[in-house]
């Protein structure tokens, strides 16, 4: 396999290649920086790369696999999504730094440098990372690979355009309304919202237990691979990227289209793939049976009032809010209205929905959902919008994510075709929580039986 192959062969074959000896880490990263070279100006993937600190790492990392050490990502390049802290850089987070460069890396960051992943940059979100499209005033729009005109999500738009793009193999995200997964579902690409506490996201909790961090790669196994490293060393069920080669055994799957403000109208053709991935489970062996959660409406209102306050203690810690977008500094003020006697009662409400969820799998392991409801919204659509027009616009895409960001239970974003116009299509596989090696188990099997890796956008 040459170097331009292995751009695109995914973060875990390239790890592979680097243990056999078949490409040298320097090498693969000036592959990568070769190829960020070539897309990012169209693309706008990162706000600011580190090829002189990459090929510094490159070279540690190529001296490690010659004295015969191994980790799941040693020598790989990777991209970081621009809410971790990396240290000697500002964490921007879409808009205009507000603090000094980090003294130390974020948890996750130290993992993956520890692991001797080679860290290429930081990429680009939308202002505050409030947003499933990635578009700043500060930093411009971030365009899908498979389609320039329309955005490939957000908030982890740039992490994961880098990967679909076949910059990088693989790169972390961040979830907290579906900010890995919608992406994933825009770019085609493996992505993983993982249980609340999974990966240390340092002291402080983000939008009240909402957002976690995870992997978004181009096959199961390269999310898997990342998640090796970053998740707590303590693995119950072994590594997570030995489930991506072991057979789940029959299962019992939910499929839902109920969402906590009902059933929602989706765009035919992603419904379409909602249907035929439910015929590939039980092709597969499984039991796919129509199936509600009995949530009622309650994580609707839940999910709002821990986003809202959530974004307003975020804005209140800031030293400069004033240079915040009008939208951003408007979320803020909304949430502000939240008293802390309603989010600690929401807080609590919690538990009663958990009870439900546990009731529910015990009929079923996994629960099969629809991702975004219609097609990616074009670049610029929200442009000059309100917070109100924004918010209830994004509204009627994403119905069938924050339910499990409330619950902090995971989620596996799984490609599904393409539509009509060449863009991809995704579906949601939502586990009990820790139920990673499940969903990586069951993803893997579906990849496996319909593969969509080598599958590439003309960029």
């Amino acid at each position: 396999m040459d170097l331009d192959q292995l751009l695109w062969a995914g973060a875990d074959a390239q790890a592979q290649a680097l243990r056999d000896g078949t490409v040298s880490a320097p090498d693969l990263l000036e592959a990568v920086l070769r190829r960020a070279d070539a897309v990012d100006p169209r693309l706008n993937l990162f706000r600011v790369r580190y090829p002189e600190a990459a090929r510094e790492a490159a070279a540690a990392a190529q001296r490690r696999l010659d004295a015969g050490e191994r980790t799941p990502l040693l020598g790989v390049p990777v991209a970081v999504k621009d809410d971790l802290d990396v240290v000697g850089d500002v964490t921007a987070m879409g808009g205009r730094p507000q603090f000094a460069p980090a003294e130390q890396d974020a948890p996750t960051v130290a993992r993956l440098r520890a692991a001797g992943a080679v860290i290429v940059g930081h990429t680009q979100t939308p202002d505050r990372c409030l947003w499933p499209f990635t578009e700043s005033l500060t930093n411009g729009a971030t365009r899908n690979p498979w389609h320039l005109d329309h955005t490939p999500g957000g908030s982890s738009g740039g992490s994961a355009a880098a990967v679909a793009a076949g910059v990088v193999g693989v790169a972390t995200g961040s979830d907290g309304g579906g900010s890995v997964r919608v992406p994933a579902n825009f770019c085609g690409l493996f992505g993983l919202k993982t249980t609340r506490g999974l990966i240390d996201m340092g002291e402080e909790e983000h939008w009240h237990g909402l957002a976690v961090v995870g992997p978004l790669g181009r096959r199961v196994a390269d999310a898997a691979a990342m998640l090796d490293v970053i998740a707590d060393e303590d693995h119950p069920g072994g590594l997570y990227r030995d489930s991506v080669d072991a057979a789940p055994g029959p299962l019992r799957i939910a499929l839902s289209w109920r969402t906590p403000l009902g059933r929602p109208r989706i765009q035919a053709e992603r419904k379409q793939a909602v249907l035929e991935t439910a015929e590939r489970l039980r092709a597969l062996g499984h039991e796919v049976t129509e199936a509600d959660p009995p949530l009622g409406t309650r994580p609707s209102s839940q999910f709002m009032v821990r986003y809202l306050r959530g974004v307003a203690d975020d804005v209140a810690q800031l030293p400069h809010p004033e240079w915040l977008e009008p939208r951003t500094r408007r979320i803020a003020t909304l949430g502000r209205r939240v008293p802390d006697r309603v989010l600690a009662r929401t807080r609590a409400a919690e538990a009663d929905l958990d009870a439900v969820m546990r009731t529910f799998f015990q009929d079923f392991d996994v629960l099969l959902q629809p991702g975004w409801t219609g097609r990616q919204p074009r670049i610029g659509r929200f442009h000059g919008s309100g917070a109100a027009h924004t918010l209830s616009a994004v509204s009627a895409g994403i119905p069938y994510y924050p339910t499990w960001n409330v619950l902090g239970y995971p989620v596996a974003a799984v490609p599904a075709g393409r539509d009509s116009i060449g863009l991809p299509i995704g579906v949601q596989l939502v586990g009990p929580a820790f139920g990673e090696h499940l969903l990586l188990s069951l993803a893997g099997q579906i990849e496996h039986a319909h593969p969509w890796a080598d599958d590439r956008p003309d960029i």
